[in-house]
């Protein structure tokens, strides 16, 4: 009798562990099968830049178009003058004309009074020069953006923030590529200035390593970059002006990216260009009250253009099948789906599960997004990183990271849901309201 007891024991032992086994395995293909490709595919990329590199022979085109900075200027005061100084002192031989677009002037009279202290400095730099552009009724970024464009006189035409400021060679980085005639857009790096502020600001430093540089950067080679940001896109004029400038509404960045994409079919040349040398600077949010803001319309913003403002255009006939997988794969499944996945499937494992198992699942994942942020820093300070000694400090910030990814993604869930009940979209700094209601709702 004692033997069977002692049999049934082990066995019972031996299903449970089992169970437990099978519990544990619940979550591996979820995570495994769905986002190491992705990374798979982004770290083909860097190698393949890397290589290039190596053994590619530079080359130096003796190109030096006139190009237009527009800088869209709100509220931004004194900050302002470092956007405007950091494009005077380029290392260009070729003319930067600056067209600083004050939005809304009677309300922003320290931002334009900032602007007018420069006029007299512009004098003192070769081939530059500085126009003011007031305008009194307050339109929002793509307002800015438009008048900037009617009044450019450059051939590259360069779209950026007014709090945003640049290392030196930006320009001359970025405008060596459009020597070829198939390249209409270029971006950079870009890096968090007040990084060392908070807590938050560390972790979206990381944050800007890993998906702004690293991600951009692989996606790049492949003729893939999923987004040309809005404080820092740099694109041939004569096509901007070709697809009718930028659009009304919010997310104006991913609206052009995907308005340029929609030309593919008809131009297959065309070329999206990431540039690691062209470094720009900016600040995030100092708060993670800010950051949840922030993200709230980004995240947002992402359904409403999606579902809503290119739904037609949103097809391998127009966009070609690369761009088109792409889309599906990187923008519709991680972007949108994937976040309601992970918020579903964690209170499933957290009601179906014994707490135990919960737990050690997590720490699995967890263990499992760590190794993927590894190696993806490992690879941005090793491939494109030209401050690592500076860039050393984001590695304090690794082992909490997959936590406050964890957490941008479910509140990237709740953006989504704001957008499709409340239409977020409308709830927007970038235009008076005004103006988001004359966009395709």
């Amino acid at each position: 009798m004692e033997s069977v007891i002692q049999n049934w024991f082990v066995f019972r032992v031996a299903v449970a562990q089992y169970d437990e086994l099978q519990y544990v395995l619940m979550i591996i293909p979820f995570v495994l099968f769905l986002e190491l490709p992705l990374y798979f595919v982004n770290w083909i990329g860097v190698l393949r830049h890397y290589y290039r590199k190596k053994v590619d022979t530079p080359v130096a085109p003796l190109y030096f178009p006139r190009v237009t900075c527009t800088i869209t200027c709100y509220s931004e005061g004194k900050a302002v003058q470092n956007t405007v100084l950091s494009l005077l002192e380029q290392i260009y031989s070729g003319h930067i004309e600056i067209i600083a677009a004050v939005d809304g002037v009677k309300k922003n009279l320290p931002t334009y009074q900032a602007l007018k202290e420069l006029l007299p400095l512009v004098k003192n730099y070769a081939n530059r020069s500085l126009v003011i552009l007031p305008k009194v009724q307050r339109g929002g970024r793509v307002s800015s953006l438009n008048a900037g464009l009617s009044r450019a006189q450059g051939e590259i035409f360069f779209a950026l923030d007014g709090d945003t400021s640049f290392d030196n060679q930006m320009v001359s980085s970025a405008i060596a590529h459009f020597w070829n005639p198939n390249t209409v857009a270029v971006t950079g790096p870009m890096r968090v200035r007040n990084a060392t502020d908070t807590l938050a600001t560390r972790l979206q430093e990381l944050e800007y390593m890993l998906t702004m540089q690293v991600g951009k950067l692989g996606f790049t080679q492949l003729n893939a970059i999923n987004n040309v940001p809005g404080a820092f896109g740099i694109f041939r004029k004569s096509f901007v002006q070709k697809i009718g400038g930028w659009n009304t509404g919010t997310a104006e960045d991913l609206d052009m990216t995907l308005r340029i994409k929609q030309y593919h079919v008809r131009h297959p040349g065309l070329k999206f260009v990431f540039e690691p040398n062209a470094v720009s600077h900016t600040d995030v949010p100092e708060s993670f009250s800010g950051f949840l803001k922030q993200r709230l319309r980004w995240d947002g913003d992402l359904w409403y253009i999606y579902s809503t403002k290119h739904k037609s255009g949103i097809s391998a006939s127009m966009m070609g099948w690369n761009n088109f997988i792409f889309l599906l794969w990187y923008g519709v499944l991680f972007q949108i789906i994937m976040p309601f996945s992970i918020v579903i499937y964690t209170i499933y494992m957290a009601i179906t599960i014994p707490i135990h198992i919960f737990i050690l699942s997590m720490v699995l994942v967890y263990l499992f997004y760590f190794f993927l942020v590894l190696i993806q820093f490992s690879m941005y300070l090793l491939f494109l990183s030209d401050r690592k000694i500076e860039d050393c400090r984001a590695f304090l910030m690794l082992p909490i990271y997959p936590g406050f990814q964890f957490v941008a993604r479910v509140w990237s869930a709740v953006a989504i849901l704001n957008e499709m009940f409340n239409r977020g979209h409308l709830d927007s700094s970038m235009a008076p309201l005004w103006v988001l209601k004359k966009g395709k709702q």
